[in-house]
């Protein structure tokens, strides 16, 4: 294979010294990437899945579109139509009234109109000209287009769900008036009527939200050198339009910015009391913005039904539920979705706009983007600017590290961004197959059909006790000779550590994706105990049967022929798992003859793994303290009323928890300086490290954490419940002022039912209040602002009379202030940790029906 990369040493320089270190053969002296076996056994294999054939179901039924919505406790409706396109229909007409205000700013942003409608800036007056860059970027990578080109192409079910979903929201507006919708967007122009391209558009974009939607800055500022990335004004008489964006802060992009997280778990017959399935879905989603889940059922007689939960505005089919044969769960993988390429510039090229692929010249593709600006009530300006696009996608540049035209260790080089979900055509095709399927052989069949479920690891379950897992991500297809180069070559796997991306040759076509991996080569297990993730990869999927590349590899870690499983790709193994991992691990290592009420108490019990693991030994450590002090950078801190407190804790993060908050406080500093005596054993990763290291070092972060708990103005022996709320904002982003108590774990002392506070974007336009947090913390002057975490949760069981389950949404369904849904979930579960039955039978939904609507249009609508 021909490579004729350099690279830049003095950025990658420590990285390089760590890899010679021998930190990459999967031992605990380093981080550890996929390259080595750790002792585990080979894997039994598997057999190929059956072809996929699709169910017949009804895509459009004669005359108008109809739906019947049923409302049952909480607001959650049961959507019953004669088709597909009714279905959508009838889930767009309930979630318009529910979230319209989302849908709505979701439908502008990836149609690239945010500054149209908005102005310039994302905070108004700020001068961010995040709208601005938003647009331009979306316009650029054409979503829209490709939409437009493509929909024609589209399967019968995929185009009636989407027609019937744009005509169910239509008919929601029309019938409602936009004077008369919910605040913040009652009245607002962008509310508008909406196409089947419109929603193709959307999913587009809700596609690359795990990749290029992190990269907005990096493609807006790709101009070859000597170019300016300022737009020009589209006037005679104007010349130039200034942003003066701050440079410097524009770095590698964090690939999950909201931090999506998730447990999943699905149990089988080795496992369960009746030895039928069992699962349990525990997303850890923001309860505000464009990844709010919503919870629904819907049904065509004879033909499908399904109970759970999607994503804002998916049209029809359900993410995350069940149905009477399979259930199924997603978690947000390790996999890479997305690669950057490093282009050899042509060093005859003075432009900077050709590069060289095998040594041949390749001319870059210039695109003349331009996008319209709101600059007052009624006035707005043409922008207009070149973007440039390569064979291995669009130029990015990140100053001073991946930037266009510098000296890449030698070579001169540009960068491009290849996300493997730009376009996603497969998205409802692969959940309305999940919704439809009766086993979990059909699942991987499903699985090896459809790459449409973007960035999630599945585990699902079925009614005769099966359970399956696979990391289920659209992931590039490098070559076997491509991926063994990335292995080997100590700088490329330097890079992989210190950047949070993969970084790929782009001199050779040897180096380009075949397209996605298929899954039979992904991560894969079968199994009738259980399998499960919490956002580790793919390794512990059951640590009974650990899965790894050098299961596949010769003797120097080659992987053998272009079918062998390479999971270079999908992250990690042999490495250290965290605490939560660890939380669930230990809890399915204590279950046996599981019952649906003891799954229900297992997800919800509020534990804290480093609670267990240390806390006798830190009560012990800073009582032999006693009063003498303790000497931290802001003085002298007598630990002995903090020591006091973690004796009252009951180990849980319940509100009645007493000293929780101190331990929290605590464990967030022992994340940035772990002290345990025994290190990470690979042998036995689901219990290393281990055993508390008392030493002064330990007493510091109690002291540090007593400071914390002190400044922001609370008791140390506070409970939870005292510190940790939910407060909504009022529709104009002010604080509403009704906080309420909330129980519930974090990732950082190890909890399970984890919640936390959301960063500063979610997505959306729709204005919010926020609480800035202590340094060094998640605790602000108010306490722990709850925005984030277990969003759609449930259990579920098969039994001989059907399935049986019980959810909460714990944000509750609307985002309308005035609707009698906007907080009744939420309230429930404040009183307790606790879910409520999901209605399955037509016995049980007609029993609890709140409320009825039949809803239809003219057919096509």
């Amino acid at each position: 294979m021909k490579n004729n990369r350099k690279w830049h040493i003095s950025l990658l320089s420590a990285a390089c010294a760590l890899a010679m270190t021998g930190c990459f053969d999967g031992s605990s002296s380093g981080p550890a990437i996929d390259d080595g076996d750790g002792g585990t056994p080979p894997p039994t294999g598997s057999t190929p899945p059956a072809p996929y054939t699709a169910p017949s179901i009804t895509s459009f039924a004669p005359g108008d579109v109809s739906a019947t919505i049923r409302r049952t406790d909480f607001g959650v409706p049961f959507i019953t139509a004669d088709s597909l396109e009714g279905v959508g229909f009838g889930t767009a007409y309930a979630f318009a009234e529910d979230n319209i205000c989302v849908l709505a700013d979701q439908i502008v942003r990836f149609n690239g109109q945010r500054a149209m409608f908005f102005g310039p800036d994302a905070v108004l007056g700020s001068g961010d000209s995040k709208n601005v860059i938003n647009d331009f970027i979306y316009k650029a990578l054409d979503l829209r287009g490709l939409a437009e080109a493509n929909i024609d192409g589209l399967s019968d079910n995929s185009k009636a769900l989407l027609q019937g979903y744009a005509a169910g929201y239509n008919a929601y507006l029309a019938e409602t008036g936009v004077n008369n919708i919910a605040l913040p967007c009652q009245g607002r122009p962008h509310v508008r009527p909406i196409t089947e391209v419109d929603m193709m558009t959307y999913a587009l974009g809700v596609a690359l939200l795990p990749g290029a939607a992190n990269f907005l800055d990096p493609m807006f500022i790709a101009v070859p050198p000597g170019e300016d990335y300022n737009p020009t004004p589209v006037m005679a008489e104007a010349t130039s339009y200034d942003m003066n964006l701050d440079l410097a802060s524009i770095t590698p992009p964090d690939p999950n910015p909201s931090e999506l997280g998730s447990n999943g778990w699905a149990l089988g017959s080795d496992m369960t009391e009746n030895g039928q399935g069992m699962l349990l879905a525990n997303p850890h989603f923001p309860h505000v913005g464009n990844q709010r889940f919503w919870r629904f059922g819907v049904e065509i007689p004879g033909e499908m039904k399904v109970v759970g939960g999607s994503l804002s505005g998916m049209p029809g089919p359900v993410n995350i539920g069940f149905n009477a044969n399979v259930a199924w769960t997603h978690t947000f993988s390790t996999a890479e979705r997305f690669l950057v390429y490093q282009l050899e510039l042509d060093p005859s090229d003075e432009t900077g706009k050709t590069y060289l692929v095998d040594g041949e010249p390749r001319q870059m593709e210039e695109k003349n983007v331009q996008i319209t600006v709101a600059t007052g009530p009624g006035t707005s300006i043409q922008l207009e600017r070149t973007f440039y696009m390569s064979d291995f996608g669009p130029l990015l540049s990140i100053p001073g590290q991946f930037q266009w035209g510098m000296n890449f260790q030698g070579t001169t080089s540009a960068f491009a961004l290849y996300d493997a979900n730009l376009p996603n055509f497969d998205v409802l095709d692969h959940w309305l197959a999940l919704n439809l399927a009766e086993s979990t052989d059909e699942i991987y069949s499903i699985m090896n059909e459809y790459t449409g479920i973007i960035f999630n690891n599945i585990m699902a379950t079925d009614k005769d006790g099966n359970t399956f897992y696979m990391d289920g991500s659209t992931v590039p297809d490098l070559s076997p000779e491509a991926l063994d180069f990335l292995r080997n070559d100590p700088v490329s796997t330097a890079v992989r550590i210190q950047a949070p991306f993969t970084l790929v040759p782009g001199n050779s076509e040897a180096f380009m994706p075949r397209g996605t991996v298929p899954a039979t080569r992904a991560p894969m297990l079968q199994r009738t105990d259980f399998v499960q993730n919490s956002n580790n990869s793919y390794w512990l999927t059951n640590p009974d049967e650990p899965l790894a590349t050098s299961q596949f590899a010769d003797s120097v870690g080659n992987v053998q022929g272009d079918e062998a499983p390479d999971y270079l790709l999908y992250g990690r193994f042999n490495n250290e798992q965290t605490l939560r991992s660890r939380m669930g691990q230990k809890k399915l290592s204590e279950l046996s003859d599981v019952t649906l009420d003891v799954l229900e108490e297992t997800l919800l019990s509020n534990r804290a793994y480093l609670g267990e693991a240390v806390l006798d030994d830190l009560i012990a450590h800073c009582t032999a303290r006693g009063t003498t002090p303790v000497t931290t950078s802001n003085g002298n801190v007598d630990v002995s009323a903090g020591c006091t407190a973690l004796g009252l804790w009951d180990g849980r993060m319940n509100k009645e928890s007493v000293g929780a908050v101190l331990f929290r406080e605590f464990a967030q500093r022992f994340a940035t300086d772990p002290q345990w005596v025994v290190p990470f054993d690979r042998n036995n990763p689901t219990t290393t490290p281990n055993t508390l290291d008392t030493n002064e070092t330990v007493l510091v972060q109690l002291a540090q954490a007593i400071e914390t708990v002190q400044a922001a103005g609370f008791a140390l022996d506070a409970p939870l419940g005292d510190v940790q709320f939910v407060e909504r904002s009022n529709p104009d982003g002010t604080a509403s002022g009704n906080r309420l108590p909330w129980g519930g774990a974090n990732n950082i002392e190890g909890g399970f039912n984890v919640f936390r506070s959301q960063g500063a974007e979610d997505g959306t336009l729709l204005p919010r209040h926020r609480y800035d947090t202590l340094p060094g913390s998640q605790l602000a002057p108010e306490g722990y602002h709850i925005t984030s975490g277990s969003s759609w949760m449930f259990v579920m069981r098969f039994t001989e009379n059907g399935p049986e389950g019980r959810g909460l949404l714990t944000y509750s369904q609307s985002s309308d202030v005035f609707s009698p849904h906007y907080l009744d979930q939420t309230q429930f579960y404040s009183q307790e940790p606790r879910l409520s039955p999901i209605r399955w039978t037509e016995e049980d939904i007609a029993a609890n029906t709140i409320s009825t609507l039949e809803v239809s249009a003219p057919a096509n609508d």
